[in-house]
């Protein structure tokens, strides 16, 4: 099965509707997704796992649009109170989240890991996030992202990419 099993329980249990949508694991990166199945990049949000580094072992998730850049030194610090931040290594996310990079989804994290939303994210019809694996990605309204436990929308996560 593509979509993680976990994945798959989570929305169940809390009721979300979702399109499940296999992806060829090796098409699982944001860009060649999109190219490879015709997806706008601004309708892909990616889930990006940042680490603390002071104090050390704290993390986040944070979801923005594939067409921004997480603002890891501002406004990631600015919501964790951390005085050091750095995007978490592929193992740490994979030792973390049991997902592998390309796969990570903002759906079942563990409960120790809080979840950021980019506001941009929120504004868009749907969007298409991880399902776990490599092997799909989920296709979701936005709204269900505002109603998991402990989610924060925050104005200006991210930034236009340059």
């Amino acid at each position: 099965m593509p979509v993680q099993p976990e994945v798959l329980s989570y929305l169940d249990q809390l009721g979300f509707e979702f399109e499940a949508l296999d992806c060829d694991p090796d098409l699982a990166d944001t860009a060649a997704f999109c190219l490879s199945y015709g997806y706008p990049p601004e309708t892909a949000a990616n889930t990006i796992v940042v680490a603390s580094k002071r104090p050390p072992g704290e993390f986040v998730a944070c979801l923005v649009l594939a067409t921004t850049r997480l603002d890891v030194n501002g406004k990631v610090r600015e919501q964790t109170g951390w005085k050091k931040a750095s995007f978490a290594r592929a193992e740490e996310t994979s030792r973390l989240t049991g997902m592998a990079i390309g796969g990570v989804t903002p759906f079942a994290l563990p409960d120790e890991v809080p979840l950021l939303i980019d506001s941009a994210v929120m504004a868009q019809p749907w969007v298409v996030v991880g399902a776990g694996s490599r092997s799909a990605k989920l296709k979701i309204e936005p709204a269900i992202l505002g109603r998991l436990p402990g989610a924060v929308i925050v104005s200006g996560l991210a930034n236009p990419a340059v």
